[in-house]
């Protein structure tokens, strides 16, 4: 079909938009070998090109020069006269194409959640085609049905800035699939477009005179094709795209399947159907009605209408200057352009609100949590442009409230959004007072960025990024300093982009791969039995160290698992990885056995069975969180070594000790229940079918068999790790410890079987360490440590203030505590539990060393021994001159006796030499007046003498500091030198 010159032309294209665009080229060169021309013909409609744009189209009008984009044919016209005979609903849209589509085969299937968990290429759902990517498309796994229509929700969030303005766009929409997977012999084009076109005509209630027929191609997903786009009235209603190659690092390659992927907007019909002002009157009109009650918002009617015809002018991707678009459609309207703002911004606001909300209910409930990372902060910027509207206009909505509005709107066809309505109303409440607990930090981040001068773009995305600083607050507080903030008007799409761009970068690596194209699969025979460990295996390649062998036991690095050790023949392999089909076998030395050798393989025992144990706990863990946290408990990753596993599981705020306790109370009920695990292969779409999507808990599983551990009742998940048989095999499940790894997600750390024996043991070491230690009973060593670590911080202060704190030396606290010591201490001093007992060892011996140093201070900081000093001075010229020496003490204890000094007698200066490991540090302090009085400059005076036994120093006129490194001076030398320039002085 393509030839040589189109395969290197589409070879070339490096992203999605520049294959559409140059295989839109080629198919516009050949329509009658990609489009249904014949029945188009046969219709009576011809084939066009636009004088605007140059797409090439189809219509009935010989007349007509401009294809149906809104930008070409004047903006949106489905107000101006009802065109459509059949007025539907929201829901009726999508009755209406199961009445017309499913008497002709076509299989009607619920949505696939919009949270694509098996999905390797994308993270949202983002089309009803991509529910079957990739694996049905390019041929490894069968479809649910040859033909089919689903009502998929589909997230994009290209189009943020958009959402509530053009009356046409929204994050959250259902894309009605017409799907069909069959062979060539089988696929029929033409009547594949006589269906949708039947439904627009006589489901829908239009003539062949309102409909205009777009050629344009389609790309995503790894698949590529041909499309036509169904417009009317500037509006367009849906496409069908005919999909027919696959984009391979060699180039384009035909499917094995030939795939019709048509996508209805059933928000977009229903529209075109009711001729509303715009798509989301259509849509949701309860939810609004309720919106409009709270914010006593009315809608005109009449502009809406008149604005609803230019709004297409507003679309934020084909507008470079957003101003002058708004001018052109005040213009339009005879409006001033400020007034017409006025009037929109309020309603689009509501608009907003309800679009976003109805966004995040569906996406929260399959799945995904808004957060600062990945596919969560598209959610986070939505649910935060619509709390902008909500506290710019002062409005009191609840966000919770507008989900469960639109869970009783859409209760018809989407029953399952209305299930954990309570889960997220908890969620958007926690994300709530995140948004103001930001708004309250922000004021301050924002003045000191104002104080800097203007503020440009790159600090705008910047600000909102890292400090959730929105720019309307940016815009507020530079107004009311006198600056201009110029805040782009795509600025929520440009934020969206920077993360993808971020994400893209760390999301790179590159792999080195080995030569084993003509090697036969490696059969893997851990799957049916973790105890299988020994097998005969032929030696099919040796690359240095690296074995692949026909056959093999030995489990490879993979889904979080760690792999296997064992030996090949009595010697060692350290390590076994995965390449594709191939699993690889790494030697410790090099093999003393030949390509073709038949070998014995056998992995460590205690190895395998502490990893299956570690597993298996993780599918307890992961169900247990679900049962106590909620349905919203997804993996959100996992690694099991020998020591101890961790889960990150998918949750809005860190985790308290209770409910830790209660997770692991509930894996242990698992564990006890002895309950068989069954270990099955099924296809794909069987095992889709029967479990449901959340099989895909670890993410993406690759081929048309997919391996299901199942727990009956409690967990069914698609995983290819070694299991145990039974879950009493298991045995204790200890939670070590919870701690957030990012925004919206939680990692549960915890052992199982040998190793939580080996933690049981360590920690009951630990306690005993801690009591004989500390002198106490078990239940006190929290209190305890709690007060030691409290005067190790009194004792430290103390000596850094010469203040003392009788208090602090002696502890006394006999309190007791139930709960778990050693987490209560491990998270109460920030460090693992296996260092708490040296960390508590360090924090005594240094609270002993503290209080010796404090007698020693307490003495030199007495009356006394101030008075003695005084009274050794020596008087010259009417001032007394305090020069002492003594050994290691503290700066600070220098500088509190120089203070005390000073403070018994104004004239008189105090000069103190303390020898040291490092030399000789010489102090002095003078009182201000006496420094004016006697025209003394104390740093001079230190400086000269440090620097005449060769040393560094000086300092203030009151005030000087030197050291002498030479540690071989006489003490008694360095004081007489230091009278001798003070009486000179």
């Amino acid at each position: 079909m393509l030839s040589e010159n189109e395969i290197e032309l589409l070879k070339d294209c490096q992203t999605d938009k520049e294959l559409k665009s140059v295989f839109k080229k080629i198919a516009s060169k050949n329509p009658d070998t990609y489009f249904p021309t014949k029945e188009l013909k046969h219709l009576g409609y011809m084939r066009k090109q636009c004088e605007n744009c140059g797409t090439y189209f189809w219509t009935i009008h010989k007349n007509r020069n401009v294809c149906g984009d809104p930008g070409c044919s004047g903006g949106f016209h489905v107000v101006v006269d009802d065109p459509s005979t059949k007025r539907l609903s929201y829901i009726d849209v999508w009755n209406k194409i199961v009445e017309i589509l499913e008497p002709r085969s076509y299989k009607p299937i619920k949505r696939y959640p919009c949270v694509a968990r098996w999905n390797p290429t994308s993270e949202f759902t983002i089309a009803s085609i991509s529910a079957f990517q990739p694996f049905v498309i390019t041929g490894q796994e069968k479809p649910p049905a040859k033909k089919l229509i689903i009502p998929q929700f589909c997230l994009r969030f290209n189009d943020i800035e958009n959402v509530g303005i053009t009356g046409s766009h929204c994050t959250g929409f259902v894309m009605i699939g017409q799907h069909t997977f069959v062979s060539p012999e089988e696929w029929d084009q033409g009547q594949l477009f006589m269906d949708m076109h039947d439904f627009i005509t006589d489901g829908v209630g239009l003539s062949k005179a309102e409909i205009t027929i777009h050629e344009d191609s389609w790309a995503g997903g790894g698949s590529f094709g041909c499309s036509l786009e169904f417009f009317s009235r500037g509006v367009e209603l849906f496409n069908q795209v005919y999909t027919m190659f696959e984009q391979t690092p060699g180039g384009p390659k035909e499917l094995k399947l030939k795939v019709l992927d048509m996508g209805l907007g059933q928000e977009r019909v229903a529209w075109f159907s009711q001729g509303t002002p715009n798509m989301y009157e259509a849509i949701f009109p309860g939810v609004l009605s309720k919106l409009r009650e709270i914010t006593q918002i009315n809608l005109d009617l009449d502009l809406y209408n008149d604005f609803s015809k230019y709004s297409a002018y507003l679309n934020i991707d084909e507008v470079e200057d957003m101003d002058k678009a708004w001018l052109r459609v005040s213009n339009e309207l005879n409006k001033e352009v400020g007034e017409l703002r006025n009037i929109i911004l309020p309603m689009t606001g509501l608009y907003s609100i309800a679009e976003h909300t109805r966004t995040l209910l569906f996406a929260i409930h399959d799945g995904k949590l808004p957060s600062n990372v990945g596919g969560g902060y598209n959610l986070r910027v939505i649910f935060r442009r619509a709390m902008g509207f909500i506290d710019k206009f002062n409005w009191d909505i609840d966000m919770a409230d507008v989900c469960e509005w639109h869970a009783e709107e859409l209760k018809e066809q989407f029953p399952e959004v209305s299930e954990n309505l309570d889960e997220i109303r908890k969620i958007l409440d926690v994300e709530r007072e995140k948004y103001y607990k930001t708004k309250q930090k922000a004021r301050k981040i924002l003045n000191k960025q104002l104080k800097k001068g203007t503020i440009d773009t790159e600090t705008l995305i910047e600000m909102y990024d890292s400090n959730g600083i929105s720019p309307d607050m940016v815009k507020t507080a530079a107004k009311e300093q006198g600056v201009d903030v110029k805040v782009p008007d795509n600025f929520y799409n440009l934020v969206v982009q920077r993360h993808e761009q971020t994400e893209q970068k760390y999301a790179t690596k590159k792999e080195h791969k080995l030569d084993l194209d003509n090697l036969p699969e490696t059969e893997a025979l851990y799957y049916d039995n973790y105890l299988n460990m020994e097998t005969e295996a032929k030696v099919l390649k040796i690359i240095g160290k690296k074995i692949i062998l026909d056959k093999t036991v030995a489990y490879p690095t993979s889904g979080g698992q760690l792999h296997d050790i064992g030996t090949i023949n009595g010697q060692k392999f350290e390590e076994v990885i995965k390449q594709g089909k191939y699993i690889i076998h790494i030697l410790a030395d090099l093999p003393k056995f030949e390509e073709g050798d038949t070998v014995i393989v056998e992995v460590d025992k205690d190895w395998r069975i502490q990893l299956s144990q570690h597993h298996t706990a993780t599918h307890i863990v992961n169900a247990a969180a679900r049962d106590i946290l909620g349905s919203h408990i997804n993996q959100a990753g996992a690694k099991k070594t020998l020591e101890e596993s961790h889960l990150d599981i998918t949750h809005y705020e860190q985790l308290d000790t209770k409910t830790i306790k209660k997770i692991e109370k509930r894996a242990n009920e698992i564990v006890q229940e002895g309950i068989d695990i069954n270990l099955t292969f099924l296809p794909r779409s069987k095992a889709e079918h029967k479990y449901g999507m959340d099989i895909y808990q670890g993410g993406a599983v690759p081929g048309s068999r997919i391996r299901i551990v199942e727990i009956p009742n409690i967990d069914v998940e698609a995983c290819g790790g070694t299991h145990l048989n039974n879950t009493s095999e298991t045995g204790h499940i200890n939670i070590l410890k919870s701690q957030k790894i990012q925004d919206g997600v939680v990692r549960l750390i915890y052992t199982a079987g040998p190793a939580s024996k080996r933690i049981k043991e360590r920690n009951e070491r630990i306690l005993d360490e801690l009591t004989n230690f500390l002198d106490v009973r078990q239940e006190e060593i929290v209190d305890r440590v709690k007060e030691l670590f409290e005067k190790w911080k009194s004792i430290n202060k103390s000596l850094a203030t010469g203040k003392i704190d009788k208090d602090a030396l002696k502890l006394t606290s006999k309190k007791t505590f139930s709960g778990d010591i050693l987490t209560e201490l491990s998270n109460f001093l920030n460090i693992k539990k296996e260092q708490i007992s040296s960390k508590v060892k360090q924090f005594y011996n240094e609270w002993i060393e503290g209080k010796d140093k404090l007698n020693k201070m307490k003495k030199l900081l007495s009356e006394e021994f101030t008075e003695s000093l005084l009274t050794e001075a020596l008087e010259h010229n009417n001032i007394s001159i305090v020069i002492k020496e003594f050994e290691n003490l503290s700066q600070e204890d220098l500088k509190n006796v120089n203070q005390n000094i000073i403070d018994e007698s104004e004239n008189v200066i105090s000069i103190l030499i303390n020898q040291t490991e490092k030399g000789f540090l010489v102090m002095g302090m003078i009182d201000p007046q006496a420094s004016k009085n006697f025209e003394i400059h104390l740093g001079n005076i230190i400086k000269k003498g440090v620097e005449h036994f060769n040393g560094n120093g000086g300092g203030s006129p009151v005030y000087g500091q030197g050291l002498i490194s030479n540690k071989d001076f006489d003490i008694k030398k360095i004081k007489e030198y230091f009278q001798k320039i003070l009486i000179e002085k």
